[in-house]
């Protein structure tokens, strides 16, 4: 309790010292962390939290080094893993590990940081966490690391002649003239540019200064739009172990980049210029890693796979004709993250695909393998099979594409070969007539089917296995399948235990046969002009019954979303038991006049109601039916009956005929906030008691006939906020009483009579609405 008093409640010290302690064994360790002097920093350092420095100060050396040097971050500067390990590496400040590599070592430093809480977890980003540090550990690690990291634009320049490692952040040109001055050349060994705009001094600090740069091991220049072409003399950085030139619009390295002898990063991502790399890069025999994301090169280096700890990270890869661009070129590589081959179709012997040894890139998480869609590939069907049967690969892949494959078959190897695929995409595979066993994938969580235009049905086998597959399954997506029919899984007892989105568009088709085992479907899209025929099946297996049976689940669906379905059998009273017996609260119907709701049951579940240019045949639609109800949107013409009490927003678009129905019900209700009426056939409006005292905004757009806003109807709306009024043609004046002083928002669009008399200051009426806290008027 002592050490935490003397932690005054700030949640981080809290945090840090707990992380320290955590390490601490003996009650010896603790007392000592208790009386450390560290508690009684002098004032002049009254920026930096002693428990924080304190919790610094018993970090092995090693971890030291590594977190000083994040003092050259600015503060909310957010960065991963991969790449500060990558600087670290390149700084030689990860000490050799018995059967590690450098990248281990360095990712087991950055979990020790974060586990101390001196780094905190930020943002995911392509599958990828980026960190931070707070506020107080940048002023901490500013502190330790004293002048040898200099943030040029945020730091004071105090010991220039210390300044090892420099980061370029600021906007100011007259700063920038300073650069040249600021730098002692044999000490620094980091150079860094942040901001995207490149400024004058800075230009010319550079030019003067590269060629002095002889001891740099960091060169950072990224997100450099000028930067089109690199100097010869950067090969006289002998000593350089990163070279970044991201985001910038060189189209080619200079040769001398191939004497940078111990350089062991080079960064060329989103380099969109650059086609191609100098033919001697293999030569840099200490060259570890070489990023090429987003980057379409043309070619790869022949003898770039020499270098056998060399990593590669390239997005893309597009397969040429000749030897030097074939795909054969990708076999010696040690290939990371993820990667598209394109251009497949250009493969002439099916064995090239073979030597690129797909099988054997175990660091590959994510592949996109793709043909060109506009080639005709069916006359070479076989061949494109065979291809694709040799561009298996290795087991432990994560994201798998396969785009515009011309073969009638999918090679055997997709199936349970590839145990830790979590997401599969198999796009405009036209001549594909069946589906592989995809319900073995044990970790699939995502599968997207689009355009195979040759699948009729969809059987047992895709499935796999009758009594558990597609364990896994979350997502399911199948579109644009011109031929599909059918989807019979009578036999299948075990099968999408996790499922909760189905998306089935554009399969023109298809019966809606569903399989019975969608318990846990919680959000269902589909469009087009399908006959909805069959859809109940996907919860029981009596099609002629809308009663659960009891050996089933009780439905989980969320969400129905109907959209432009011009089926001629009724939808909904095909699906009542969704409604009815299940936990739905959403219905959205747009589009679909020949759907239908069934109207001999309430609605217990839903909250949510949206029917537009839908449901013609409703003659009576008694809102009393859903209790549950707090937000109705209709676009449809019928009676009505009593307001549900939840009730908390109403719009109504051309409801006429229930809109008079309701008179007397809605000026009663006690619940409605927020109301928004349109296409009435009125002169005057609102009639006096007509509206709900409680509500707080009111919209009233295309009343075509309305010349004046009654002041009786509207002063009694005590707690009105906000006014819209919009495309009210003809309505020439305010009320001359004004309106409720409650108002602090109107908004006034598209009402040509009244907009003169609201112009400011002369205006006939702008004394009426002067008061307003907020006022639009277009």
């Amino acid at each position: 309790m002592k050490i935490v008093k003397k932690c005054k409640g700030l949640p981080l010290a809290l945090e840090t010292i707990g992380s320290l302690l955590y390490t601490k064994s003996s009650v010896s360790e603790w007392e000592s962390v208790l009386i450390s002097e560290i508690w009684d920093l002098p004032k002049e350092d009254s920026k930096i939290i002693p428990a924080l420095f304190l919790s610094y100060y018993h970090l092995p050396s090693h971890l030291k080094r590594c977190f000083a040097y994040c003092a050259l971050f600015p503060k909310d500067y957010e960065f991963d893993k991969e790449s500060l390990v990558l600087l670290w590496m390149a700084e030689n400040f990860l000490h050799p590990q018995q059967n590690k590599s450098p990248e281990e070592v360095g990712e087991q430093y950055f979990n020790d940081l974060l586990s101390r809480s001196f780094f905190q977890q930020s943002n995911e980003w392509h599958y990828k966490w980026t960190f931070v540090m707070h506020d107080l550990l940048n002023d901490l690690a500013k502190f330790v690391s004293g002048d040898i990291c200099f943030r040029f634009g945020v730091d004071k320049p105090e010991g220039i002649p210390k300044i090892r490692h420099f980061l370029f952040v600021t906007d100011d040109d007259q700063s920038a003239n300073e650069f040249g001055n600021l730098c002692y050349p044999k000490s620094l060994r980091t150079y860094m540019h942040m901001h995207q705009r490149v400024l004058d001094g800075e230009i010319s600090g550079i030019h003067d200064l590269f060629p002095k740069f002889k001891f740099l091991r960091v060169l950072s220049l990224t997100h450099w739009p000028d930067l089109e072409e690199v100097p010869d003399f950067v090969g006289n950085l002998k000593l350089l172990r990163s070279l970044d030139l991201s985001n910038s619009r060189i189209r080619k390295l200079p040769d001398s980049t191939c004497f940078l002898y111990s350089l062991q990063v080079l960064k060329l991502n989103n380099c969109e210029y650059l086609e191609e790399l100098p033919l001697n890069l293999h030569k840099l025999t200490n060259l570890h890693r070489l990023e090429l994301v987003y980057t379409d090169l043309k070619k790869v280096p022949m003898h770039l796979g020499k270098l056998k700890n060399l990593q590669v990270l390239m997005t893309s890869f597009r397969v040429g004709k000749s030897r030097e661009s074939g795909i054969q070129q990708l076999g010696k590589l040690n290939l990371r993250g993820s990667l598209a081959i394109e251009d497949l179709q250009n493969i002439v012997n099916p064995v090239d695909a073979l030597a690129a040894d797909l099988k054997n890139k175990k660091y590959l998480l994510d592949l996109v393998l793709e043909w060109n869609q506009n080639q005709n590939l069916e006359e070479d069907s076989a061949k494109e099979r065979e291809v694709l049967d040799n561009l298996q690969p290795f087991r432990h892949l994560e994201y798998l594409s396969i785009n515009n494959y011309g073969g009638t078959q999918f090679p055997s190897w997709l199936d349970n070969s590839l145990s830790n695929l979590v997401s599969l995409t198999l796009k405009n595979c036209k001549y594909c007539v069946c589906l592989p066993p995809l319900g073995l994938l044990p970790l699939l969580k995502h599968l997207t089917i689009t355009g195979l235009d040759s699948i009729v049905r969809i059987d047992t086998d895709f499935h796999g296995s009758i009594s558990s597959s597609f364990t896994s399954l979350e997502t399911l997506k199948f579109e644009d399948m011109k031929e599909w029919e059918e989807w019979n899984c009578k036999d299948v007892t075990g099968a999408f235990p996790r499922i909760h989105s189905l998306s089935i568009q554009r399969c023109p088709k298809f019966k809606w046969n569903l399989p019975q085992q969608l318990f846990h479907l919680k959000n269902l899209k589909f469009d087009g002009n399908e006959p909805f025929v069959i859809f109940s099946n996907c919860m029981i297996p009596d099609l002629g019954s809308w009663n659960l049976q009891p050996d089933y689940h009780r439905s989980t669906l969320k969400r129905l979303v109907i959209k432009e379905n011009t089926m001629e059998v009724s939808l909904l009273e095909r699906i009542g038991h969704l409604i009815f017996d299940a936990s739905l609260g959403y219905l959205h119907i747009y589009s679909s006049p020949k759907v239908n709701i069934p109207m001999d049951r309430c609605f217990d579940f839903l909250v949510e109601v949206e029917i537009k240019n839908s449901c013609e045949s409703l003659t009576t639609f008694p809102l009393d039916f859903f209790p549950k109800l707090s937000k109705l949107a209709l676009e449809v013409e019928f009676s009505g009956g009593g307001l549900p009490s939840n009730l908390k927003e109403m719009e109504l678009l051309y409801c006429s005929k229930l809109f008079d129905s309701m008179k007397g019900v809605l000026g009663a209700n006690n619940s409605v906030k927020t109301l928004s009426i349109s296409g009435m056939d009125m002169e005057s409006f609102p009639d006096e008691g007509l509206l709900p005292l409680s509500l707080t905004s009111l919209e009233i757009y295309f009343f075509m006939c309305l010349e004046r806003l009654d002041y009786k109807g509207l002063c009694q709306l005590n707690s009105l906020e906000e006014l819209l009024l919009s495309k009210c043609e003809i309505l020439s004046c305010l009320p001359e009483e004004g309106l409720p002083k409650s108002i602090s928002t109107i908004r006034i669009w598209n009402c040509r009579l009244l907009k003169p008399r609201l112009k400011k200051p002369e205006g006939e009426d702008w004394k009426k609405i002067a008061h307003i806290e907020n006022i639009d008027v277009d």
